[in-house]
């Protein structure tokens, strides 16, 4: 009888060895926080918060616990990950120290927000200089995304409430700029809400509209070169009186829900004024069209408002409105671009769609779940959060090239991150040698090397 082996080799594990380095694709990042100068940043943005004689840096600390997160991390204790590898990380504090100083900054409230946020969008402006054409707003324009997001908790937690969903939880809201369909989006703004918030609160996307054009540079903090999006959720008549405000004048595209009105405007639209819509790729959508609502349809509102309104045959399986037309799906977004033609207007707001994926990336990256009680703690937590996806946007900018610029986050983790490698010192200089079996080597070795060509920060 043949002696069955099985399908893998066997081998005989010891947990004695020295020098190996697991997640040694991570040096992608701790050499972007140091070309960028973030971590300078940081650490002069938290200097007040260090007691006097203290071991750890509050900014490290800060930027620790936002590079566990961007490995997968989902609470402070998985800092612990990173301070097993010290000749990669550096020193890292212990989880008490983490504690506290997460308690600390939080209880000095909007004062650690501000420092936090300052620090980002200095060295945000920094980036997008290094980054040159490659940059979101090379062309001298920005986008920037405005949704909710619903996350769940499953304990009372500050705040806590039940959703609009029926669940419990949560309710914060996010902006991002969007990197075009070459790459992905970072974060300018994490609003912390309860879970009972509106999802058209007119103040709270004003909130947060202010705190993502804080994080951008000067010259795109006003004037048309920015656009707002936002779902229906930001079609209300005060936060679009607020975009309009004269010496702000931002351009916007917000979902608008079909009133009466609308429904009665879209009913005198002539066979004839309807356009086919167009997809990302140039062709003509099949069973598309859109349209613009001529004259004053909504009163009251800015002057310079177009309404654009979309109809479209239903997919199969979904569920029409009592306002829909004709047995076709009717959407309504309104706008203040003049130029431009309407089908190109109507997909460039339909590319807001981009804001689920950078979404979908935050729930990834520490957003799935709150970690701690108190709501002043919870909101710096999407402050980590946010300077952890900062990181998974500015190391492909700077970094990666062709398709590998696009990889979302599960791709990078998977492929880069975890990869392990061995520490030797050679010449009295540490080299951290990674497989040369491993299929993506030669990626991270090439990102390290565009990394480092980069000039050092003042």
């Amino acid at each position: 009888m043949k002696k069955r082996i099985g399908c893998y080799p066997r081998v005989r594990v010891e947990g004695c060895s020295r020098g190996v380095v697991s997640q040694a694709g991570a040096v992608l990042l701790v050499e972007t926080v140091r070309r960028c100068g973030l971590d300078t940043a940081i650490s002069a943005a938290l200097a007040p918060w260090r007691k006097p004689r203290a071991v750890h840096d509050p900014g490290k600390i800060l930027l620790d616990v936002a590079l566990a997160v961007a490995l997968g991390g989902d609470c402070l204790s998985d800092v612990g990950m990173l301070r097993s590898e010290p000749d990669v990380f550096g020193t890292v504090a212990s989880d008490p120290t983490v504690s506290r100083l997460i308690a600390t900054l939080a209880r000095s409230g909007p004062k650690a927000l501000a420092a936090i946020r300052s620090a980002r969008a200095e060295v945000r402006e920094h980036v997008w200089q290094l980054a040159g054409a490659r940059s979101p707003a090379a062309d001298g324009q920005a986008t920037v995304d405005i949704d909710g997001v619903l996350v769940i908790a499953h304990s009372e937690k500050q705040d806590t409430a039940p959703t609009w969903k029926k669940s419990f939880g949560h309710h914060p809201l996010l902006a991002f700029v969007d990197h075009g369909q070459d790459g992905s989006g970072e974060p300018v703004a994490a609003l912390l809400r309860a879970g009972n918030a509106g999802s058209n609160t007119a103040a709270d996307h004003i909130e947060a509209a202010w705190i993502a054009l804080a994080q951008l540079p000067k010259p795109l903090r006003r004037g048309r070169q920015t656009l707002i999006r936002t779902d229906s959720g930001g079609g209300t008549h005060e936060f679009v009186n607020w975009l309009s405000t004269p010496g702000r004048w931002l351009s916007y595209s917000v979902g608008m829900t079909i009133t009466d009105a609308i429904h009665q405007a879209v009913l005198t639209i002539p066979a004839s004024a309807w356009t086919p819509a167009i997809e990302p790729d140039g062709q003509v959508r099949d069973g598309a069209w859109v349209a613009e609502l001529a004259g004053d349809v909504l009163k009251g509102w800015p002057s310079g408002m177009r309404l654009i309104v979309r109809k479209e045959r239903p997919h199969p399986g979904a569920q029409l409105r009592f306002t829909d037309v004709d047995g076709n799906r009717l959407t309504c977004f309104a706008t203040n671009t003049a130029a431009g033609v309407m089908a190109e207007l109507e997909l460039w707001h339909r590319r807001r769609a981009r804001c689920e994926d950078r979404i979908r990336t935050a729930r990834a990256t520490g957003l799935r779940n709150l970690p701690l009680h108190d709501f002043a703690q919870n909101q710096l937590w999407l402050e980590i959060v946010s300077l952890a996806l900062d990181l998974l946007a500015w190391m492909p900018m700077l970094a990666l090239t062709g398709a590998t610029r696009r990889w979302e986050v599960k791709k990078l983790r998977l492929r880069l991150f975890s990869t392990a490698g061995q520490l030797v010192t050679t010449g009295r200089r540490r080299r951290l040698r990674l497989a040369r079996t491993w299929p993506w080597t030669n990626v991270i070795t090439d990102a390290l090397d565009r990394l480092q060509i980069l000039p050092n920060p003042g």
